[in-house]
C-alpha cells in the first residue's frame, strides 16, 4: 500500500503538532523490526532447556502455576489463558499478593513458572525460597540467566533481548513480545504432546461462535414446527404451509418419505404461468431431489450446504425420516460460518 507523504496538522492546545504519515509508518516498521530480530535470535537459541521445560510441564501431576510482576504480570495472565484453553491446566499468581497469602495455591505436585526480565525484582527474589519449596520444579523465563531468579531456577528460558523497541530502550517492549511468543511456544508445543485437536479446544470454548462451530449439531437449530403437505394437496393448502412455516418453505411427504419441497420462490413462478392453477397439486410443482442433512451432523456442514447450493433452508432428517428445517438465517444468528 502506498503511502502518502502528506502532513497533517493536529491541534494540541493552541499549537499545531506537524504529523508526517511516512515518518510515523517508518517509526512502526523500525519498532516492528526491531521486535523481529530479536523473536528470531530466541528462535536460534531454543535449546534444551526449552525442551526440558515442555517436558516437564507435559509430565506433571498438578498445574502450572506463572508468577509475574509488573508487564511480566499482564504476560503472564495471557500465558495462563492460553494454556488453559489448550489443555494444560494453570495459574496466575501475582507476585506482590503470594507472599500475603495467595502462596496456598501452590501444591507440590505443581511446577511454577517465574516471569521476569531482571530476574532481581525485589518481589520476585523474596518469593524465590518459597516457589522452590512448595512446587516440584520451578523454571525461570528471564533475560538475566545470572539473576538471583536464574541461580534459583531448576530450568532456565533465556528471554534475553540486545535492544528494546522502546526509542528510550526503557518500556519493556521487545523483551515482553519474546515472553509472550515464547508463552506461546510452550502452549503449542504441550498441545502437539497431548494430541490435542479442534473438538477438545471447543470444550473449553462452548460459549462463543467458535465453540458452536466446533461442536453444535443441526438439531439444535430445527424449528418446532414441520410444514409438510402431501402430493396431491391443492395449491390452497400449499400456500397455507408455507406461509405458516415462516421460513418460507414445505416439504412434499408420502409414506414417511420426502419427495421434494415447495418454496414461496416457486409458488410465484407457478403464478407467472398461464395456467389453470385450480387443478395443480404439490407434485406439479415441487422441486424434486431436495437437499437435506442429518440432524446429528455439526451445523457448520449445514452451512456449508446451504452455501455451496445457494439456498436459504435445509430439509433435516432423522435416519432419513423427515425431522425439520433448518434455516441460513438462524445459523448466521447463532454464529455459525
Amino acid at each position: 500500500m502506498k503511502i502518502q507523504n502528506k502532513i497533517v496538522l493536529k491541534k494540541k492546545s493552541n499549537n499545531f503538532q506537524i504529523l508526517n504519515p511516512k515518518e510515523i509508518i517508518n517509526h512502526a516498521q523500525d519498532a516492528l523490526d526491531i521486535e523481529i530480530n530479536e523473536l528470531q535470535k530466541l528462535r536460534n537459541r531454543l535449546d534444551d532447556s526449552f525442551v526440558k521445560s515442555v517436558s516437564a510441564i507435559n509430565e506433571m501431576k498438578g498445574k502450572l502455576i506463572v508468577v509475574g510482576i509488573g508487564k511480566s504480570a499482564h504476560v503472564g495472565n495471557k500465558i495462563v489463558a492460553t494454556l488453559n484453553s489448550t489443555g494444560t491446566p494453570s495459574q496466575f499468581l501475582h507476585a506482590a499478593e503470594a507472599i500475603h497469602g495467595d502462596l496456598g495455591v501452590i501444591q507440590k505436585q505443581d511446577i511454577v513458572l517465574c516471569i521476569s526480565y531482571s530476574g532481581n525484582s525485589p518481589e520476585i527474589v523474596n518469593l524465590l525460597p518459597f516457589l522452590k519449596d512448595y512446587s516440584a520444579a520451578l523454571i525461570g523465563m528471564t533475560g538475566n540467566p545470572e539473576s538471583k531468579l536464574g541461580k534459583a531456577s531448576d530450568i532456565i528460558l533465556n528471554t534475553h533481548v540486545d535492544k528494546e523497541a522502546c526509542p528510550n530502550k526503557l518500556a519493556p517492549t521487545s523483551s515482553t513480545t519474546l515472553q509472550m511468543a515464547l508463552g506461546d511456544a510452550l502452549a503449542v508445543c504441550l498441545m502437539e504432546l497431548k494430541g490435542f485437536k479442534d473438538i477438545d479446544f471447543a470444550k473449553f470454548h462452548p460459549g462463543g461462535s467458535l465453540g458452536k462451530n466446533l461442536t453444535a449439531r443441526v438439531e439444535q437449530f430445527v424449528s418446532n414446527n414441520k410444514p409438510k403437505v402431501s402430493p396431491l394437496s391443492g395449491i390452497k393448502e400449499v400456500i397455507i404451509s408455507v406461509s405458516a412455516s415462516k421460513h418460507g418453505i414445505t416439504v412434499v411427504i408420502e409414506n414417511e418419505k420426502i419427495l421434494g419441497v415447495i418454496t414461496d420462490g416457486d409458488i410465484r413462478r407457478m403464478l407467472m404461468n398461464d395456467v389453470n392453477i385450480s387443478q395443480l397439486t404439490a407434485k406439479d410443482i415441487m422441486s424434486q431431489s431436495p437437499k437435506t442433512i442429518e440432524k446429528s451432523l455439526l451445523a457448520k456442514e449445514a452451512m456449508k450446504i446451504l452455501k455451496d447450493n445457494n439456498i436459504g433452508q435445509l430439509v433435516v432428517t432423522d435416519s432419513g425420516k423427515y425431522f425439520g428445517i433448518i434455516d441460513l438465517h438462524k445459523l448466521l444468528d447463532e454464529g455459525i460460518n
